[in-house]
């Protein structure tokens, strides 16, 4: 791996792309599945950590409901998956149903023992961060910190406001902010066709531009996005408009984030 862009030496372990939001309820999940297997389609060496330690939802997303990860040289190994992305969750580890009540430090150690994983040729690692700006992202940053991160929002003025926090986090961090990434951005009736905005219309490339930071693009509110990511068929991994608007987010998060070269190696 190359030297970091600060002259510092390079780290060990995968390159970590940190996706995150400043309040929950946006799709953030959804949009770092649907990351992960769009670069896996691209050919990069991918895996998907699930940092939400409270409320764990990558399981039913990537359908590894269910599965157990085995460990060795007390190390977990990450759970395959049928989309070619290795992943880790305290969803694979906890009982179904089961509420994980831990404070701070525990939470941050649940982390740690997901990222630091034994994963194989994995050279890139997608980490959907729980909502906000708490410990479990402050743990991320102080041990692992992330060459980069992707910013969730709905066009919103609310989410848009929590997400500026996020980008904030990372930014005091200097962890360089990737690029931004509206979700649920219209929606077309399945029955007359008509399309509205019940959250709004281009805010957060209006934000994103604001501030300074790429917009990476749009993500429409769907029945179809809905119905598949509940049946753990991320959209990405299929064909269609949806599919093609998440391969073009990752193929900007590949280039933006040097991960390019790492599919063509």
């Amino acid at each position: 791996m190359a030297e970091r862009g600060d002259g510092s030496p390079p780290k060990r372990g995968p390159r970590i792309i940190a996706v995150g939001s400043g309040k929950g309820g946006v799709g953030k999940s959804t949009v770092s599945a649907n990351i992960a297997v769009a670069l896996a389609r691209m050919g990069v060496k991918v895996g998907l950590v699930d940092a939400d330690i409270y409320g764990p939802s990558q399981p039913r997303l990537m359908a590894s409901e269910g599965e157990r990860p085995q460990a060795k040289d007390k190390k977990l190994i990450p759970v395959g998956t049928r989309y070619g992305v290795p992943m880790l969750s305290m969803g694979h580890l906890a009982e179904p149903g089961q509420a994980i009540a831990w404070r701070g430090p525990m939470a941050g150690n649940a982390l740690a023992q997901l990222i630091d994983a034994e994963w194989g040729d994995v050279d890139t690692l997608v980490v959907d961060l729980p909502p906000g700006t708490g410990d479990v992202q402050l743990t991320m940053i102080q041990r692992f910190k992330p060459d980069g991160a992707v910013i969730v929002s709905t066009p919103q003025d609310l989410a848009l406001m929590d997400a500026t926090r996020a980008i904030g986090l990372f930014d005091k961090a200097g962890v360089p902010v990737i690029g931004v990434v509206e979700n649920m951005a219209g929606y077309v009736c399945p029955h007359c066709g008509e399309e509205s905005d019940p959250f709004g219309s281009g805010g957060a490339e209006a934000a994103a531009k604001t501030m300074g930071y790429d917009f990476l693009g749009r993500i429409p509110l769907t029945i179809d996005i809905r119905t598949d990511s509940d049946a753990g068929r991320p959209p990405a991994a299929g064909e269609g408009p949806v599919a093609d608007r998440f391969a073009d987010i990752a193929r900007q998060v590949a280039e933006k984030a040097g991960l390019a070269e790492a599919a063509s190696a």
